[in-house]
């Protein structure tokens, strides 16, 4: 996979990181679960990408 996929990947789970903290930070139980999703999906992309890596090489 290139960098750029990566990097929105890497991105999206941060946000994820952003939104789990809001959540807490202001007790919004969705919005922190939202965000434990968000992290989720975007660590299930990278473990996509580095199989893809994998199967590759």
């Amino acid at each position: 996979m290139g960098i750029g996929d990566k990097a929105k990947h890497s991105a999206e789970e941060a946000a994820g990181k952003v939104k789990e903290g809001a959540g807490k930070a202001t007790d919004n139980e969705r919005l922190e679960a939202e965000g434990k999703k968000d992290q989720a999906a975007a660590n299930l992309k990278q473990a996509g990408d580095d199989a893809k890596d994998a199967f590759d090489k």
